[in-house]
């Protein structure tokens, strides 16, 4: 079945850096597109950063400049580079392919990886 494992996540200060990575199986990952999720605490879920199958990288405005997302085809694996990390960062951090307008594309989610950022 469908899984991603995130990881990476922790306490940083205000404009620290992480690398999150997710671990995807059970679906054909080099045919979708991928992106990251974040929840905050009281929040609905919303799109950080997304990479086609060809490469081509979306942000969110929030983030833009500041955060990198890549992949690996041949580990199955998608990152997420954070610099600048802002308080406002906190957030529990997810992986998922996606369909158009960035839904995601499997009911399946992992655990996710809590990014806490102090001020």
């Amino acid at each position: 079945q469908v899984q991603f494992v995130e990881s990476g996540g922790g306490l940083v200060q205000s404009g620290g850096s992480l690398t999150l990575s997710c671990a995807a199986s059970g679906f054909p990952f080099k045919v979708h597109d991928m992106s990251w999720y974040r929840q905050a605490p009281g929040k609905t879920r919303e799109m950080v950063a997304a990479i086609t199958l060809g490469g081509r990288t979306n942000y969110a405005g929030s983030v833009k400049g500041r955060f990198t997302i890549s992949r690996d085809d041949d580990r199955k694996t998608v990152s997420l580079q954070m610099n600048g990390l802002k308080p406002e960062d906190t957030a529990v951090y997810y992986c998922n392919a996606y369909f158009s307008d960035f839904q995601p594309r499997f009911r399946s989610w992992g655990q996710g990886t809590l990014v806490t950022v102090s001020s």
